[in-house]
């Protein structure tokens, strides 16, 4: 792994890792102990950042601290979130403070610690194209090598065997509120940008924040706590029915495990399409702590007598939008169940619209004519997180894998931080074709489908103590 960031041209590499997001910085770091596996990973960006516009203060990632880069498929590893704490010398506060789930910021943190240490991985390096090179047997990786201000420094190719992809997702902004983000000077932003912006939504006249997931809660309160009592004047709307929990019942959460991942990747394209849509509460719901937050602050807000300023409204669309003047925004809105519309003026807009996984298509357009495609002209993935591909290439042994990008085929769990580490795992023990990290065979209490008798693992055997001498 300690090799340089671009050997001679025509040494393949093993792994060539594009974008470093958690999902490849977890790839990276269960493959650095690996030293028999040459790999390097390309990042466009100056350094690693987590959704840096919502590091809000008091906010928590909704998975627990074990799931974090390595642990579920590697307690031992030098890079767990436990080893962190132990280096900063926080092991006992955060052993007092009891918190099973950290706070967004320390998460980004943990990750950057990680990132700053592995040599693996290089930033500044935007990934151009990826080609297969029917002559050589590798994939072509071209690749532009940017300054400290990112501009193009020089131009880069690299060779390799296998590809992973984790080039993650992206802001989604409905169609009608595009035009808005694309004006210049117009206050409408997307969550993802919120920190940037907050101190002048915070003295904007009023806000209306769009989207009832869990980064619209989190935005919400945290304008809601900042603005004056009885003079709020914010607006919170979504489309969903209701500004609903998300699932985190202990049944619930075993849809994020292996082995629901391998039971949705083995049902008909239709019925996971149809079961992605049903599910959506498993992940586009707001935590409950969060929810009860919103509450809590709304009723402190009527202790004096008098309501906030605040108008929650789920159930509601936004079907067009435009600018009044050069000052305020007009939502045009459309409630779905009454199906009735109205209008509403506000001086800013939030756009806690979510994210979308980024098109595969722009960077794989080499590989086009060997992509394997279903019906909706999504790329096939198989089991093992590779992209099927045409045999003259697999024959090879040559492979392009996904992370983060596979929910049509692997379900809710695709994106989810808790299976990060074991779908880095089965990448490594597949590419390399050795158990480099023992995975478990059952993970899940529920059985998914009317499969045969599910597997129990044996009972563990407890260990033979020779007794003491007595005396001694």
């Amino acid at each position: 792994m300690n090799t340089p960031a671009h050997p001679a041209p025509d040494t393949p590499r093993d792994l060539v890792g594009i974008g470093i997001g958690p999902s490849n910085l977890s790839l990276a770091a269960l493959a650095h102990p690996l030293a028999e596996l040459d790999a390097v990973f390309y990042e466009q960006r100056p350094a690693f950042h987590w959704h840096p516009g919502l590091l809000i203060d008091g906010a928590r990632v909704q998975v627990p601290f074990l799931a974090d880069l390595v642990t579920l498929a590697d307690p031992t590893s030098p890079w767990s979130f436990l080893n962190y704490l132990k280096t900063r010398e926080r092991l006992f506060p955060f052993y007092f403070a009891e918190r099973f789930h950290t706070h967004r910021a320390e998460y980004d943190a943990y990750c950057r610690w990680v990132a700053d240490s592995l040599p693996a991985l290089h930033f500044g390096h935007q990934v151009d194209a990826v080609r297969w090179n029917p002559e050589r047997d590798t994939f072509e990786v071209d690749f532009t090598q940017l300054d400290a201000d990112g501009e193009a420094e020089a131009l880069g190719r690299t060779h390799a065997r296998n590809v992973v992809l984790g080039i993650g997702t992206e802001p989604y902004v409905p169609d009608p509120l595009r035009p808005l983000t694309d004006a210049p000077g117009v206050p409408v932003l997307h969550a993802c940008d919120y920190l940037d912006h907050r101190d002048a939504l915070l003295t904007a006249d009023h806000v209306t924040v769009v989207g009832s997931g869990q980064s619209g809660a989190e935005v919400f309160l945290d304008l809601l706590r900042h603005r004056p009592v009885g003079r709020e004047r914010l607006h919170w709307i979504g489309r969903t029915e209701a500004f609903a929990p998300m699932e985190y019942s202990k049944l619930g959460l075993e849809h994020f495990t292996p082995d629901h991942t391998r039971y949705f990747h083995a049902l008909p394209e239709a019925a996971r399409d149809h079961l992605v849509d049903a599910q959506w509460q498993l992940h586009k719901g707001i935590d409950a702590d969060t929810l009860t937050a919103i509450h809590e602050e709304l009723y402190r807000r009527t202790l004096h007598g008098g309501w906030p300023d605040a108008v929650l409204t789920p159930g509601v669309r936004v079907r067009t939008a435009g600018r009044i003047a050069t000052t305020k925004i007009e939502l045009h809105l459309e409630h779905v169940r009454q199906n009735t519309r109205s209008r509403l003026t506000t001086d800013a807009v939030v756009l806690a619209t979510g994210h979308r996984e980024r098109p595969l298509d722009r960077i794989l357009a080499g590989l086009d004519p060997y992509l394997r495609r279903d019906s909706a002209e999504r790329p096939r993935v198989d089991e093992h997180f590779r992209l099927v591909l045409d045999p003259s290439v697999t024959a090879t042994g040559c492979h392009v894998y996904v992370q983060n990008a596979e929910r049509h085929t692997h379900g809710v769990g695709a994106p989810d931080l808790g299976l990060a580490a074991w779908r880095s795992a089965t990448v490594l023990n597949t590419l390399t074709g050795k158990e480099n990290y023992p995975l478990p065979r059952r993970t899940a209490f529920t059985t998914f489908g009317l499969d045969p008798q599910p597997h129990i693992p044996p009972a563990r055997r407890p260990s033979t103590f020779t007794p003491l001498l007595e005396g001694r």
